[in-house]
C-alpha cells in the first residue's frame, strides 16, 4: 500500500487529479454521501453546496455514526457512492477488499466536552473545576456520549476517560462516568439534549461544538486524540463494540473512499477530489487539516495521479 506526501496529494488533487469537469463525468447530476455524523453539519451546509456550484453534481448526503455506516454497507442496507469515516483505521479494516481498497484521509479533530453555560455543570467547568470532578459528580443522565458501539466518537469517549483515569489517578473514574453517561444512539441528535436543556453537557468533536454555538471544553492532547506524538499513549486503550469489533485509541483521522458498487463512481471521485482540497471550509468549521490530504492503499489514478 502507498501513502501520499501532502506536498504532491494536494498539487495533484488541486490540479484535477485526472478527474474530468463536471460535464464529463458520465452524466450523473448527483452523488450519494454516507457520512459521519459529525460531518452533517459542514457537508449540508457549506461543501455540498460549495461542491454543486463548483461542478453541477448535488450531494445527497446521510449522516450516522461511523459503525453504523460500516455495518449499513456491509449488510447491504445502504448503497452509497462515498462513504465518509471519522475513523480511518475503522473504514480500512471493515470495508478493504470487499468494497474498497482505497482512501484518502482529509482531516483531523480533537475530542472534549460542549456544555450548556447555565447549567450547575457548566457553571462549575467556567469556574475552572476539573471536567473529571464535575463529570463525576453530574447526575446520571445529565452528561451524554454517543454510543460506543454505533460510533467512534462514542468509543472515543470512553477510551478518554481510561486514559484520564490514569492521568489524573482516578480510581474507578472510568467505569463510574461511562455507567452514569446517556448513550445517544443518533450521533447528529447527541447536542439536542444539551440545547433543549434536558441535558448539561455531552462528549463532541470540536466542530460538533461549534456547529451549535455551544462552549468547548478541550481534553489535554494526552487524551482528545488530536496529537500523534500521543499515539502510543492513545494506543494503551481500546473498547470493543457489540459485534465484536475493537477499537484501539488512536489519532482522529477523517477519511473518504468510493465503493467499488458505486452508480455514479467518477462523481465520487471528484467528490473525494474535492473534499481534500476543502482544508480552508473544514478549518473555519473546526477541523484540523495541516497534515493532510493523504492517500492509503490502491487510490485510483483520477484521484491519485499517480
Amino acid at each position: 500500500m502507498q501513502s501520499g506526501s501532502r506536498r504532491s496529494v494536494l498539487a495533484t488533487l488541486a490540479a484535477g487529479g485526472g478527474v474530468g469537469a463536471a460535464g464529463c463525468l458520465g452524466g450523473g447530476n448527483s452523488v450519494s454521501v454516507l457520512a459521519a455524523g459529525s460531518l452533517a453539519v459542514v457537508l449540508d451546509e457549506h461543501l455540498g453546496q460549495q461542491f454543486e456550484e463548483e461542478t453541477g453534481i448535488a450531494v445527497r448526503g446521510e449522516y450516522y455514526g461511523t459503525n453504523a455506516v460500516m455495518r449499513m454497507v456491509e449488510d447491504d442496507r445502504k448503497y452509497p457512492d462515498v462513504v465518509v469515516s471519522a475513523d480511518a483505521g475503522l473504514l480500512r479494516d471493515r470495508l478493504y477488499d470487499t468494497h474498497s481498497v482505497w482512501d484518502v484521509s482529509f482531516a483531523s479533530n480533537a475530542i472534549g466536552i460542549a456544555y450548556a453555560p447555565d447549567t450547575r455543570f457548566g457553571e462549575r467547568l467556567n469556574a475552572g473545576d476539573p471536567w473529571y470532578e464535575v463529570a463525576r459528580e453530574a447526575d446520571s443522565g445529565n452528561f451524554a456520549i454517543s454510543d460506543p458501539d454505533l460510533d467512534p466518537l462514542g468509543y472515543r469517549a470512553i477510551h478518554a476517560f481510561q486514559l484520564a483515569e490514569r492521568e489524573h489517578g482516578l480510581d474507578g473514574f472510568a467505569e463510574t462516568v461511562t455507567e452514569a453517561a446517556y448513550r445517544e444512539p443518533e450521533e447528529p441528535q447527541l447536542l439536542a439534549g444539551v440545547e433543549t436543556g434536558n441535558r448539561a453537557a455531552a462528549v463532541v468533536y470540536r466542530n460538533m461544538a461549534a456547529d451549535h454555538g455551544l462552549p468547548f471544553h478541550s481534553f489535554p492532547d494526552a487524551y482528545n486524540f488530536s496529537n500523534p506524538e500521543y499515539a502510543d499513549q492513545y494506543a494503551e486503550v481500546s473498547y470493543t463494540t457489540d459485534d465484536g469489533y475493537t477499537a484501539t485509541g488512536a489519532p482522529i483521522v477523517y477519511n473518504a473512499t468510493v465503493l467499488e458498487s458505486a452508480d455514479s463512481p467518477n462523481a465520487g471521485r471528484e467528490f473525494v477530489r474535492f473534499l481534500a482540497n476543502a482544508g480552508e471550509t473544514l478549518r473555519e468549521n473546526g477541523f484540523e487539516t495541516e497534515a493532510f490530504p493523504r492517500t492509503h492503499g490502491e487510490v485510483p489514478i483520477e484521484v491519485s495521479g499517480e
